[in-house]
């Protein structure tokens, strides 16, 4: 008989022992760090503050927070329409089974790991299947969940191939979380269809960065040579496009260049190279200029290795500017106005995030116009690893959230219990002649516009009475 102590367990019980897995990552620190360094993670720092820090801190808020998130709702009688008088109801939260986590290899601690996290806190199982490169990291994260309390039975791990995760599919499951690309989301999609299953797609972005006129142009520089750098360019939400008026644009590349001249070489995940190399190529066939000369084909084709790359003169249209790469890539598009910039934001197909450079009031202006996950107002990617907050895109970013509140109860389906009290059930009467007429007035007296029709609706209501 299968193991449903979990699922039978008090919200804040497994809400509980989940917040004890951050202390099983801090001692297993090492080990989790040694899992995930690679060609593109060579940095332990990055580990340390990209992925732990980050993780630990989710899973301590779904300790705190995720009872009261889960917690049933009772509706009772303020705010219940007039005519449902003797009925209580609740909402509750009920896991929705199984759910498959499709993991990304750029992140492999963070993202699996708040996901699994949200997923058993609602009560559901969860099959964690590792991107290729990822199996170490997933197996040492698991070990954590398991060794903090979590039953085996209720968080397995597949092997890293595309036929585990299709075969799983194909055996249901009742949610599908994919970190990845447009094309695997297409794919993962058109085979979820099939069994009208539920997905949740966290797909990439391909960022843009607006500064403006009156913004503080060293800190926009900063940040956006760290967004570009940090894990070797392979971070969903870095920044690929900068969009400024000239004057702007002007005054922010020599300070990109004096960053950024030299920088040395990353490595492309394989997975990613050829479609790197393709795109700025492209790029440049098209007019655009290579304001570094770092862009080397050869090398990128052979070797998979790349330096930053600055491409002044692209467009909304051009190959690197509306594409969802893994790379320091940046595309630097000059409008006319703020307007021009929103709307070069808000037409790209992906809009996961975009960060906006300038006084925290027009900043603001702007930010609220932009149709995208998230905005971030004078810095870029590190205010995303809030644990409270939801993240999550648009157009071919994807839909649906990870993470916070709505996060957590998106690994949830919810059930609804109205119970009847008293004898009042004027619906099981027999239809009565004037029913029509006493109806037709109680909707006027309730909904109608202006007094003059309400009081209208009071006196044929009086008069049937």
């Amino acid at each position: 008989m299968p193991d449903r102590s979990w699922t039978q367990a008090t919200v804040h019980a497994r809400c509980q022992t989940l917040s004890h897995v951050a202390g099983r990552l801090a001692d297993m620190s090492d080990s989790l760090i040694a899992s995930c360094s690679s060609n593109q993670r060579i940095d332990p720092v990055e580990t340390i503050t990209a992925e732990l820090f980050p993780l630990c801190a989710a899973l301590k808020w779904i300790g705190k927070n995720g009872p009261k998130v889960l917690r049933s709702k009772r509706l009772g009688a303020i705010g219940r329409p007039a005519w449902l008088w003797g009925v209580h109801s609740q909402v509750h939260r009920q896991p929705m089974g199984q759910v498959l986590i499709l993991a990304a290899w750029n992140y492999p601690l963070l993202l699996p790991g708040v996901q699994a996290a949200q997923a058993l806190a609602a009560g559901n199982r969860v099959l964690l299947k590792p991107a290729v490169g990822c199996e170490a990291a997933t197996l040492l994260l698991v070990e954590a969940f398991t060794d903090a309390g979590v039953p085996r039975e209720f968080i397995s791990v597949l092997d890293s191939s595309n036929e585990s995760a299709i075969s799983a599919i194909d055996q249901g499951v009742d949610l599908i979380v994919l970190t990845g690309g447009v094309t695997t989301g297409q794919k993962v999609m058109a085979q979820a269809a099939r069994t009208l299953t539920p997905v949740i797609m966290e797909l990439s972005g391909c960022d843009g960065v607006i500064v403006t006129a009156d913004a503080d142009l060293d800190r926009a520089a900063d940040s956006i040579v760290f967004g570009m750098q940090f894990n070797s360019g392979a971070t969903c939400i870095a920044p690929r496009r900068l969009i400024a008026v000239d004057a702007t644009m002007d005054a922010l590349i020599p300070r990109l260049r004096e960053r950024l001249q030299d920088a040395g070489e990353v490595c492309v995940h394989p997975s990613a190279a050829e479609t790197v190399c393709d795109t700025i190529a492209k790029s440049v066939a098209s007019g655009c200029v290579d304001l570094l000369e770092h862009f080397d084909e050869t090398a990128l084709r052979s070797k998979g290795r790349i330096r930053p790359v600055i491409l002044d003169g692209a467009n909304g249209h051009t190959a690197t500017a509306s594409s969802d790469l893994f790379a320091p890539v940046i595309s630097l598009i000059r409008v006319q106005d703020m307007n021009e910039a929103i709307r070069v934001i808000n037409d790209c197909r992906f809009r996961l995030a975009a960060s906006v450079f300038g006084p925290l009031d027009r900043a603001s202006e702007v930010a609220d116009q932009l149709q995208v996950g998230t905005v971030v107002i004078n810095d870029l990617i590190v205010p995303t690893a809030d644990p409270r907050l939801p993240f999550g895109g648009r157009g071919a970013s994807g839909f649906g959230v990870t993470r916070g509140a709505e996060g957590l109860l998106a690994m949830t389906t919810p059930k609804v219990v109205a119970r009847r009290y008293g004898k009042l059930m004027p619906h099981l009467k027999p239809r009565q002649s004037g029913d029509q007429a006493t109806l037709t007035a109680a909707l006027t007296l309730m909904h109608g516009s202006g007094w003059k029709k309400r009081l209208s609706a009071l006196r044929q209501m009086a008069k049937r009475g």
